[in-house]
């Protein structure tokens, strides 16, 4: 490898770093590509802040009444259900995002969304774009159904596997 090649590709690494750091992201995976035989893969990460947990003085309540019967347990499909909205990354009709990025849900300012909630789309169609490293990237649905849920706003940054829409 070249001085010059090296040179750059330190630079590369650097502004990657930076781009981390700014934007509160904790990996980015990027391949450079420079011919057929040639690549640079680059991955950088850094571990995430550890959440500060204070100590909370413990009370016990001591129950003045007697107990209240507890209610008749859920129907099984409300469990499901009751997860996947509490994760929505755990959804079996999420699509997630492939890559580091800001998402983009139209082709370009002022112009329709490609989807909306309750729209119907084919296998193939483009859902939304994640733009990463001035690329357009468009993200296309993964099966046909309808769209049930957009998980995140115009303008958003994404990280790799960030649930982006839930297709049923």
């Amino acid at each position: 490898m070249s001085e010059t090649k090296h040179e750059a590709d330190v630079a590369f690494i650097k502004a990657l770093a930076e781009l981390l750091r700014e934007n509160d992201l904790t990996e980015l995976q990027v391949k450079r590509e420079y011919g057929e035989e040639d690549s640079l893969n680059v991955r950088v990460s850094r571990a995430a802040p550890a959440p500060i947990v204070a100590a909370a003085p413990t009370q016990v309540a001591v129950p003045t009444a007697a107990p209240v019967a507890a209610p008749a347990a859920a129907p099984a499909a409300e469990a499901p259900a009751a997860a996947a909205e509490a994760d929505p990354a755990s959804h079996p009709g999420a699509v997630t995002s492939p890559m580091v990025g800001t998402v983009y849900m139209q082709a370009e300012p002022g112009a329709p969304s490609f989807i909306s909630v309750g729209a119907q789309v084919s296998e193939g169609d483009t859902l939304l774009i994640v733009e990463a490293m001035k690329t357009m990237n468009h993200i296309h649905a993964p099966k046909s159904g309808t769209v049930k849920r957009i998980l995140v706003d115009d303008g958003a940054a994404v990280e790799f596997g960030t649930p982006l829409v839930i297709i049923e």
